[in-house]
Protein backbone atom coordinates (compact mmCIF):
# COMPACT_ATOMS: atom_id res chain seq x y z
CA UNK A 1 0.00 0.00 0.00
CA UNK A 2 2.70 2.55 0.62
CA UNK A 3 4.16 1.87 -2.82
CA UNK A 4 0.79 2.37 -4.42
CA UNK A 5 0.29 5.71 -2.61
CA UNK A 6 3.75 6.86 -3.66
CA UNK A 7 2.95 5.98 -7.27
CA UNK A 8 -0.34 7.89 -7.19
CA UNK A 9 1.33 10.98 -5.67
CA UNK A 10 4.11 10.84 -8.30
CA UNK A 11 1.50 10.67 -11.07
CA UNK A 12 -0.36 13.67 -9.66
CA UNK A 13 2.84 15.67 -9.55
CA UNK A 14 3.65 14.75 -13.15
CA UNK A 15 0.15 15.75 -14.22
CA UNK A 16 0.45 19.14 -12.51
CA UNK A 17 3.89 19.74 -14.01
CA UNK A 18 2.61 18.70 -17.43
CA UNK A 19 -0.31 21.15 -17.06
CA UNK A 20 1.98 23.96 -16.04
CA UNK A 21 4.42 23.18 -18.85
CA UNK A 22 1.63 23.02 -21.42
CA UNK A 23 0.27 26.30 -20.22
CA UNK A 24 3.64 27.96 -20.45
CA UNK A 25 4.29 26.53 -23.84
CA UNK A 26 0.82 27.47 -24.95
CA UNK A 27 1.64 31.02 -24.03
CA UNK A 28 4.64 30.98 -26.35
CA UNK A 29 2.63 29.37 -29.15
CA UNK A 30 4.73 26.15 -29.20
CA UNK A 31 3.58 22.65 -28.24
CA UNK A 32 6.07 20.39 -26.48
CA UNK A 33 6.50 16.92 -28.05
CA UNK A 34 6.24 13.85 -25.95
CA UNK A 35 9.52 12.93 -24.35
CA UNK A 36 10.95 16.46 -24.94
CA UNK A 37 12.37 18.26 -21.99
CA UNK A 38 10.38 21.22 -20.81
CA UNK A 39 11.96 24.51 -21.78
CA UNK A 40 12.78 26.78 -18.93
CA UNK A 41 10.39 29.66 -18.47
CA UNK A 42 11.77 32.91 -19.81
CA UNK A 43 12.73 35.56 -17.32
CA UNK A 44 10.02 38.12 -17.13
CA UNK A 45 12.13 41.14 -17.85
CA UNK A 46 9.20 43.50 -18.35
CA UNK A 47 8.27 43.32 -14.70
CA UNK A 48 11.58 44.75 -13.48
CA UNK A 49 11.38 47.25 -16.31
CA UNK A 50 7.93 48.30 -15.16
CA UNK A 51 9.31 48.62 -11.68
CA UNK A 52 11.98 50.93 -13.09
CA UNK A 53 9.40 52.87 -15.09
CA UNK A 54 7.40 53.23 -11.96
CA UNK A 55 10.50 54.50 -10.19
CA UNK A 56 10.63 57.39 -12.66
CA UNK A 57 7.73 59.11 -10.94
CA UNK A 58 9.94 61.89 -9.52
CA UNK A 59 10.51 63.09 -13.12
CA UNK A 60 6.82 63.87 -13.47
CA UNK A 61 6.64 65.52 -10.02
CA UNK A 62 9.76 67.68 -10.16
CA UNK A 63 8.42 70.22 -7.75
CA UNK A 64 11.34 72.65 -8.11
CA UNK A 65 10.93 72.84 -11.90
CA UNK A 66 7.17 73.27 -11.93
CA UNK A 67 7.19 75.78 -9.07
CA UNK A 68 9.82 78.01 -10.65
CA UNK A 69 9.98 80.48 -7.84
CA UNK A 70 12.42 82.77 -9.72
CA UNK A 71 9.79 83.42 -12.42
CA UNK A 72 7.27 84.63 -9.85
CA UNK A 73 10.00 86.75 -8.31
CA UNK A 74 10.58 88.44 -11.68
CA UNK A 75 7.00 89.72 -11.80
CA UNK A 76 7.72 92.78 -9.62
CA UNK A 77 10.67 93.65 -11.87
CA UNK A 78 8.44 93.73 -14.93
CA UNK A 79 5.81 95.67 -12.99
CA UNK A 80 8.34 98.32 -12.03
CA UNK A 81 9.11 99.22 -15.63
CA UNK A 82 6.03 101.45 -16.09
CA UNK A 83 6.86 103.27 -12.85
CA UNK A 84 10.36 103.99 -14.12
CA UNK A 85 8.92 105.27 -17.38
CA UNK A 86 6.45 107.47 -15.53
CA UNK A 87 9.17 108.93 -13.36
CA UNK A 88 11.25 109.72 -16.42
CA UNK A 89 8.25 111.25 -18.16
CA UNK A 90 7.48 113.35 -15.09
CA UNK A 91 11.10 114.50 -14.95
CA UNK A 92 10.97 115.44 -18.63
CA UNK A 93 7.74 117.37 -18.06
CA UNK A 94 9.30 119.28 -15.19
CA UNK A 95 12.35 120.18 -17.28
CA UNK A 96 10.12 121.32 -20.12
CA UNK A 97 8.01 123.37 -17.70
CA UNK A 98 11.15 124.95 -16.26
CA UNK A 99 12.38 125.89 -19.73
CA UNK A 100 9.03 127.51 -20.56
CA UNK A 101 9.01 129.44 -17.30
CA UNK A 102 12.60 130.60 -17.86
CA UNK A 103 11.89 131.75 -21.42
CA UNK A 104 8.71 133.56 -20.44
CA UNK A 105 10.36 135.21 -17.46
CA UNK A 106 13.26 136.39 -19.61
CA UNK A 107 10.90 138.02 -22.10
CA UNK A 108 8.90 139.68 -19.35
CA UNK A 109 12.08 140.97 -17.69
CA UNK A 110 13.06 142.67 -20.95
CA UNK A 111 9.59 144.18 -21.19
CA UNK A 112 9.84 145.37 -17.59
CA UNK A 113 13.20 147.02 -18.30
CA UNK A 114 11.68 148.80 -21.30
CA UNK A 115 8.72 149.93 -19.20
CA UNK A 116 10.81 151.25 -16.31
CA UNK A 117 13.56 152.90 -18.33
CA UNK A 118 11.45 154.14 -21.26
CA UNK A 119 12.30 157.83 -20.71
CA UNK A 120 16.02 157.00 -20.65
CA UNK A 121 15.92 154.76 -23.73
CA UNK A 122 14.35 157.36 -26.03
CA UNK A 123 15.41 160.92 -26.86
CA UNK A 124 11.89 162.00 -27.75
CA UNK A 125 8.70 162.12 -25.74
CA UNK A 126 5.78 159.85 -26.68
CA UNK A 127 3.66 162.82 -27.78
CA UNK A 128 6.46 165.11 -28.93
CA UNK A 129 6.17 166.15 -32.59
CA UNK A 130 9.02 166.71 -35.04
CA UNK A 131 7.49 168.94 -37.71
CA UNK A 132 10.36 168.37 -40.13
CA UNK A 133 10.16 164.57 -40.04
CA UNK A 134 6.62 163.49 -40.85
CA UNK A 135 6.57 159.83 -41.94
CA UNK A 136 10.37 159.74 -41.85
CA UNK A 137 11.89 156.27 -42.40
CA UNK A 138 13.91 154.58 -39.63
CA UNK A 139 17.36 155.99 -39.05
CA UNK A 140 19.14 159.02 -37.69
CA UNK A 141 17.41 160.70 -34.78
CA UNK A 142 14.41 158.36 -35.10
CA UNK A 143 15.49 154.69 -34.86
CA UNK A 144 12.04 153.41 -35.96
CA UNK A 145 10.97 156.46 -37.96
CA UNK A 146 8.01 158.73 -37.34
CA UNK A 147 4.28 158.53 -37.94
CA UNK A 148 1.98 160.84 -39.87
CA UNK A 149 1.99 163.43 -37.09
CA UNK A 150 5.81 163.43 -36.82
CA UNK A 151 5.91 161.56 -33.45
CA UNK A 152 8.79 159.20 -32.80
CA UNK A 153 7.65 155.57 -33.18
CA UNK A 154 10.37 154.12 -30.92
CA UNK A 155 9.44 156.40 -28.04
CA UNK A 156 5.72 155.72 -28.46
CA UNK A 157 6.28 151.94 -28.53
CA UNK A 158 8.24 152.02 -25.28
CA UNK A 159 5.76 154.26 -23.47
CA UNK A 160 2.82 152.23 -24.81
CA UNK A 161 4.23 149.21 -23.01
CA UNK A 162 3.64 150.99 -19.73
CA UNK A 163 -0.02 151.56 -20.49
CA UNK A 164 -0.80 148.17 -22.02
CA UNK A 165 1.00 146.08 -19.40
CA UNK A 166 -0.37 148.20 -16.56
CA UNK A 167 -4.00 147.96 -17.75
CA UNK A 168 -3.72 144.20 -18.41
CA UNK A 169 -2.19 143.40 -15.02
CA UNK A 170 -4.62 145.66 -13.14
CA UNK A 171 -7.63 144.19 -14.96
CA UNK A 172 -6.57 140.60 -14.30
CA UNK A 173 -5.87 141.36 -10.64
CA UNK A 174 -9.33 142.90 -10.25
CA UNK A 175 -10.90 139.93 -12.03
CA UNK A 176 -9.07 137.50 -9.74
CA UNK A 177 -10.23 139.30 -6.60
CA UNK A 178 -13.86 139.67 -7.69
CA UNK A 179 -14.17 136.21 -9.20
CA UNK A 180 -12.47 134.52 -6.24
CA UNK A 181 -14.82 136.17 -3.76
CA UNK A 182 -17.90 135.17 -5.75
CA UNK A 183 -16.68 131.61 -6.22
CA UNK A 184 -15.65 131.34 -2.58
CA UNK A 185 -19.05 132.34 -1.22
CA UNK A 186 -21.01 130.34 -3.79
CA UNK A 187 -18.96 127.18 -3.36
CA UNK A 188 -18.82 127.19 0.43
CA UNK A 189 -22.34 128.35 1.18
CA UNK A 190 -24.19 126.41 -1.52
CA UNK A 191 -27.97 126.46 -1.66
CA UNK A 192 -29.82 129.39 -3.20
CA UNK A 193 -26.81 131.81 -3.14
CA UNK A 194 -24.90 129.33 -5.25
CA UNK A 195 -27.77 128.96 -7.70
CA UNK A 196 -28.34 132.72 -8.06
CA UNK A 197 -24.66 133.57 -8.54
CA UNK A 198 -24.09 130.77 -11.03
CA UNK A 199 -27.11 131.83 -13.13
CA UNK A 200 -25.77 135.39 -13.25
CA UNK A 201 -22.38 134.08 -14.38
CA UNK A 202 -24.11 131.99 -17.04
CA UNK A 203 -25.55 135.19 -18.52
CA UNK A 204 -22.08 136.74 -18.82
CA UNK A 205 -20.49 133.59 -20.21
CA UNK A 206 -23.23 133.14 -22.81
CA UNK A 207 -21.52 135.81 -24.96
CA UNK A 208 -18.03 135.63 -26.51
CA UNK A 209 -15.49 137.46 -24.38
CA UNK A 210 -14.47 140.08 -26.92
CA UNK A 211 -18.05 140.77 -28.04
CA UNK A 212 -19.09 141.32 -24.42
CA UNK A 213 -16.09 143.60 -23.86
CA UNK A 214 -16.95 145.52 -27.02
CA UNK A 215 -20.55 146.05 -25.87
CA UNK A 216 -19.59 147.14 -22.35
CA UNK A 217 -16.82 149.45 -23.64
CA UNK A 218 -19.27 151.07 -26.03
CA UNK A 219 -21.67 151.56 -23.12
CA UNK A 220 -19.13 152.95 -20.64
CA UNK A 221 -16.86 154.76 -23.07
CA UNK A 222 -13.08 154.89 -23.34
CA UNK A 223 -10.55 155.72 -20.68
CA UNK A 224 -8.10 153.78 -18.57
CA UNK A 225 -10.42 153.12 -15.63
CA UNK A 226 -13.28 152.00 -17.86
CA UNK A 227 -11.01 149.65 -19.81
CA UNK A 228 -9.77 148.06 -16.58
CA UNK A 229 -13.36 147.54 -15.44
CA UNK A 230 -14.45 146.11 -18.81
CA UNK A 231 -11.60 143.60 -19.05
CA UNK A 232 -12.04 142.58 -15.41
CA UNK A 233 -15.77 142.11 -15.91
CA UNK A 234 -15.40 139.73 -18.85
CA UNK A 235 -12.69 137.66 -17.12
CA UNK A 236 -14.14 137.43 -13.60
CA UNK A 237 -16.74 134.67 -14.35
CA UNK A 238 -14.02 132.20 -15.32
CA UNK A 239 -12.20 132.73 -12.00
CA UNK A 240 -15.46 132.48 -10.07
CA UNK A 241 -16.29 129.07 -11.54
CA UNK A 242 -12.74 127.83 -11.04
CA UNK A 243 -12.59 128.86 -7.37
CA UNK A 244 -16.11 127.51 -6.75
CA UNK A 245 -15.10 124.07 -8.02
CA UNK A 246 -12.03 124.04 -5.78
CA UNK A 247 -13.97 125.21 -2.73
CA UNK A 248 -16.65 122.53 -3.15
CA UNK A 249 -13.95 119.86 -2.93
CA UNK A 250 -11.98 121.51 -0.10
CA UNK A 251 -14.93 122.20 2.19
CA UNK A 252 -15.43 118.46 2.76
CA UNK A 253 -11.86 117.82 3.92
CA UNK A 254 -11.23 116.87 7.58
CA UNK A 255 -9.19 119.93 8.54
CA UNK A 256 -11.99 122.27 7.42
CA UNK A 257 -14.53 120.28 9.41
CA UNK A 258 -12.23 120.34 12.43
CA UNK A 259 -11.88 124.13 12.20
CA UNK A 260 -15.64 124.50 11.94
CA UNK A 261 -16.28 122.23 14.93
CA UNK A 262 -13.65 124.02 17.03
CA UNK A 263 -15.75 127.19 16.90
CA UNK A 264 -14.23 129.21 14.02
CA UNK A 265 -16.58 131.69 12.37
CA UNK A 266 -17.81 131.45 8.80
CA UNK A 267 -15.40 134.06 7.47
CA UNK A 268 -12.58 132.72 9.62
CA UNK A 269 -12.83 129.29 8.03
CA UNK A 270 -12.96 130.86 4.58
CA UNK A 271 -9.96 133.17 4.98
CA UNK A 272 -7.68 130.85 6.96
CA UNK A 273 -8.30 127.45 5.40
CA UNK A 274 -10.51 127.40 2.31
CA UNK A 275 -9.26 130.41 0.33
CA UNK A 276 -5.48 129.74 0.49
CA UNK A 277 -5.97 126.15 -0.67
CA UNK A 278 -8.30 127.06 -3.52
CA UNK A 279 -6.10 129.64 -5.29
CA UNK A 280 -3.56 127.23 -6.77
CA UNK A 281 -5.22 126.96 -10.23
CA UNK A 282 -5.82 130.72 -10.21
CA UNK A 283 -2.09 131.41 -9.92
CA UNK A 284 -1.53 129.19 -12.94
CA UNK A 285 -4.14 130.76 -15.21
CA UNK A 286 -3.60 134.43 -14.30
CA UNK A 287 -0.44 134.91 -16.45
CA UNK A 288 -2.22 133.46 -19.46
CA UNK A 289 -5.12 135.86 -18.96
CA UNK A 290 -2.71 138.78 -18.83
CA UNK A 291 -1.76 138.07 -22.42
CA UNK A 292 -5.42 137.74 -23.45
CA UNK A 293 -6.21 140.99 -21.63
CA UNK A 294 -3.55 142.79 -23.66
CA UNK A 295 -5.05 141.45 -26.88
CA UNK A 296 -8.52 142.55 -25.76
CA UNK A 297 -7.22 146.03 -24.97
CA UNK A 298 -5.44 146.27 -28.32
CA UNK A 299 -8.59 145.12 -30.12
CA UNK A 300 -10.76 147.72 -28.41
CA UNK A 301 -8.23 150.48 -29.15
CA UNK A 302 -7.95 149.33 -32.75
CA UNK A 303 -11.71 149.81 -33.13
CA UNK A 304 -11.61 153.23 -31.50
CA UNK A 305 -13.14 152.22 -28.14
CA UNK A 306 -9.92 152.21 -26.15
CA UNK A 307 -7.39 154.87 -25.26
CA UNK A 308 -7.74 158.23 -27.06
CA UNK A 309 -5.41 158.80 -29.98
CA UNK A 310 -2.73 161.16 -28.60
CA UNK A 311 -1.90 158.64 -25.89
CA UNK A 312 0.63 155.99 -26.91
CA UNK A 313 -1.08 152.59 -27.09
CA UNK A 314 -0.19 149.63 -29.30
CA UNK A 315 -3.67 148.94 -30.66
CA UNK A 316 -4.27 152.58 -31.56
CA UNK A 317 -0.85 152.81 -33.24
CA UNK A 318 -1.59 149.73 -35.34
CA UNK A 319 -4.95 151.21 -36.34
CA UNK A 320 -3.39 154.51 -37.40
CA UNK A 321 -0.66 152.79 -39.40
CA UNK A 322 -2.78 150.36 -41.44
CA UNK A 323 -3.07 152.81 -44.33
CA UNK A 324 0.68 153.45 -44.31
CA UNK A 325 1.46 149.73 -44.72
CA UNK A 326 -0.35 149.69 -48.06
CA UNK A 327 1.78 152.63 -49.17
CA UNK A 328 4.99 150.86 -48.11
CA UNK A 329 5.55 152.74 -44.85
CA UNK A 330 5.64 149.66 -42.62
CA UNK A 331 7.37 151.26 -39.63
CA UNK A 332 4.24 153.00 -38.39
CA UNK A 333 2.34 149.77 -37.55
CA UNK A 334 4.75 146.82 -37.64
CA UNK A 335 6.87 147.77 -34.55
CA UNK A 336 3.88 148.15 -32.18
CA UNK A 337 2.41 144.90 -33.47
CA UNK A 338 5.75 143.13 -33.00
CA UNK A 339 6.14 144.44 -29.43
CA UNK A 340 2.59 143.35 -28.64
CA UNK A 341 3.37 139.88 -29.96
CA UNK A 342 6.55 139.59 -27.87
CA UNK A 343 4.81 140.70 -24.68
CA UNK A 344 1.86 138.33 -25.15
CA UNK A 345 4.31 135.54 -25.95
CA UNK A 346 6.13 136.13 -22.66
CA UNK A 347 2.93 135.88 -20.63
CA UNK A 348 1.84 132.80 -22.58
CA UNK A 349 5.14 131.00 -22.03
CA UNK A 350 5.07 131.76 -18.33
CA UNK A 351 1.47 130.57 -17.97
CA UNK A 352 2.06 127.40 -19.98
CA UNK A 353 5.14 126.60 -17.92
CA UNK A 354 3.24 126.99 -14.65
CA UNK A 355 0.44 124.81 -15.97
CA UNK A 356 2.85 122.09 -17.10
CA UNK A 357 4.54 122.13 -13.69
CA UNK A 358 1.19 121.80 -11.93
CA UNK A 359 0.16 118.90 -14.18
CA UNK A 360 3.45 117.05 -13.65
CA UNK A 361 3.09 117.49 -9.89
CA UNK A 362 -0.39 115.93 -9.97
CA UNK A 363 0.92 112.95 -12.00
Amino acid sequence: MPDAERASEAGAERASEAGAGGASEADTGRVRKPGEARAPEPARAPEPARAQDGARAPKTVRAPKTARAPETARAPETARAPKTVRVREAGGDRRFASSLITAGSAVLVLVAVAVVFAPLLSAWGPEEIDPLASLAPPGGAHPLGTDLNGMDVWSRVLHAARLDVGIAVAAVALAVVAGSLVGLVAGYRGGWPDDVLMRVLDVFQAFPTFILALAVAALLGGGTANLVAVIALVNAPAYARLVRAEVRSIRELPFVEASRVSGSSFWGVLWRHVLPNSLTPVRVIAPLNCGWAMLTLAGLSFLGLGVPVPTAEWGAMISLGTGDVVAGRWWTSVPPGLFLLICVLGFSLLGEGLQERADSTRR
